[in-house]
This record gives C-alpha cells, sequence and structure tokens, in this order.
C-alpha cells in the first residue's frame, strides 16, 4: 500500500511540474508576442511617457496618443507645430526604458 501512494505522489509531483513548466513557456516572449514582464515594462514606460507630456505646458497630451512595445515608443496624434513635435520625442527619449521613439506626429492645419 505504501508504494502505491508514493507511486502516486511521485505522478501528481511530476504532472504539476509539468503544467508549471508549461506555464513559464507560455509567459516567455517570442519574436511576434510580449512576455508578461515586456508588457508590463511597457504599460510602465507608455505611462512615464504620457506623463512627461502632460507635464509639459506646450503640448496638448489629449492630442497625442503613446503607445509602446518592446521599449519602441511610438507618438501618434497632432501638434501645433514641429517644435512641439520635436519636444515630445526629446520627452520620450528621457524616459528610462526607451529604446528608441518613432514620431508618427501630424501638424494641425
Amino acid at each position: 500500500m505504501t508504494f502505491n501512494k508514493i507511486s502516486l505522489t511521485k505522478r501528481f509531483a511530476g504532472f504539476f511540474l509539468a503544467l508549471f513548466m508549461v506555464s513559464l513557456v507560455g509567459c516567455a516572449s517570442g519574436p511576434g508576442k510580449e512576455g508578461t514582464g515586456e508588457y508590463v515594462d511597457d504599460a510602465v514606460i507608455t505611462t512615464k511617457v504620457k506623463a512627461a507630456i502632460f507635464n509639459e505646458p506646450n503640448l496638448s497630451s489629449a492630442e497625442i496618443t503613446v503607445e509602446t512595445y518592446k521599449g519602441v515608443v511610438q507618438l501618434s496624434g497632432f501638434v501645433s507645430s514641429a517644435t512641439s513635435a520635436t519636444r515630445a520625442t526629446e520627452l520620450a527619449r528621457g524616459v528610462k526604458g526607451v529604446v528608441s521613439v518613432r514620431n508618427d506626429l501630424r501638424l494641425k492645419q
């Protein structure tokens, strides 16, 4: 009887170990997807860039969209001048964790 309990315990332990390993692989990043940690890092970067733009008096944060993927920040939306677009890019580059910035901001007409 003891032999069966040990065998059953080992089977359960093996099953849960395998399940744990599969779940780790599911959280890993690949060429086409972000891992959980990267997603959280990108969310933090996006929040910090938005805050920097919001705190800049010459920029309208309501008209600028910020998206981040694997540390690459994309700015899109509308600004009143080329100087404002350049300033938004500078602010984004100044945030820790930003790898590069894509400036897709357009001038208002």
